[in-house]
């Protein structure tokens, strides 16, 4: 019987996975894939709605229950935790926690992803692109230590475990819909919103996230699970003030990017000009 397919997706805190590309993942795993999850952290920074308090014991409670909400949702085989606390922005206090992620050695946090992609063995991985999506120090933490761990995980001599070294075949950054968020900047300007605060922290640079345009090398469709998607982030309710709003421009990108979620491939190098429908393209699978 062929192996079966497999699809590993790496990423920083609980709703990374919702609102960034879950449709993709829900996709997959209604099509028979086995889609994996790793989250370094419970979201210890983020803030929640005074509604909310004192339903969990913690905000990292809350935010794991949250997850583990959108991963049914998703149809995910299962998430894995690293254990690490979310670090905040840049500047904040968070930054200084000494168990933060961004506070751990890049080797010690790609040797846990290592154990996990030979002890899963996914064909294709998926992580944040080079910028962290808009330049949260966790996205781009667990980016460069995933891209470690990818290249990693099939050399004996790196991060040695009692599981065989493995290589997946395909590695893909999940990248933001720059055209649509230029265009969000053409609308805030209209209404003299400042596009350097956006967000639901106002921590959000808008403007910043233009300046560099990743290839798209593969678009996914996604419209026959968005319902799915929309579930997901539903599960999220404290880091969506009470709900997903399809109103006003948040709620107009959030309809344009529906039907499609974006990818750069970082592995194998992709040639110019290619445009992939299907993250499994050109995948190998090993027979028994």
């Amino acid at each position: 019987m062929p192996e079966k397919k497999r699809l590993l997706a790496v990423f920083a805190h609980p709703d990374d996975e919702s609102f960034g590309p879950g449709g993709t993942l829900a996709l997959y795993a209604k099509r028979g894939v086995e889609v994996h999850l790793i989250c370094a952290t419970r979201g210890e920074a983020g803030n929640i709605p005074e509604s909310l308090i004192g339903k969990e014991h913690s905000v990292a409670e809350l935010r794991e229950a949250e997850l583990r909400c959108a991963a049914y949702q998703l149809c995910l085989e299962k998430v894995y935790f690293l254990d690490y606390r979310d670090s905040g922005m840049s500047g904040s206090p968070d930054n200084q926690h000494p168990d933060c992620l961004v506070a751990a050695p890049i080797d010690e946090v790609a040797a846990k992803i290592t154990h996990l992609v030979r002890q899963i063995k996914p064909q294709v991985v998926i992580t944040f692109d080079p910028q962290g999506g808009y330049f949260h120090p966790d996205h781009i933490a667990i980016h460069d230590a995933t891209v470690l761990a990818f290249h990693a995980a099939s050399d004996p001599e790196q991060f040695p475990d009692e599981h065989s070294p493995f290589q997946p075949q395909k590695l893909y950054f999940s990248t933001f819909p720059v055209k649509l968020i230029r265009l969000a900047l053409r609308v805030t300007r209209l209404f003299g919103r400042d596009s350097s605060r956006w967000g639901r922290n106002n921590d959000i640079d808008l403007l910043k996230i233009t300046e560099r345009e990743f290839p798209i090398h593969a678009r996914i469709n996604i419209s026959s699970v968005a319902k799915l998607k929309g579930r997901a982030a539903s599960c999220h309710a404290s880091q969506l003030d009470g709900g997903p709003s399809r109103r006003g421009l948040a709620g107009l990108i959030f309809r344009l990017a529906d039907r499609r979620e974006s990818f750069m491939r970082a592995y194998p190098e992709a040639s110019r000009g290619i445009k992939e429908s299907d993250l499994f393209s050109g995948i190998l699978l090993e027979t028994s």
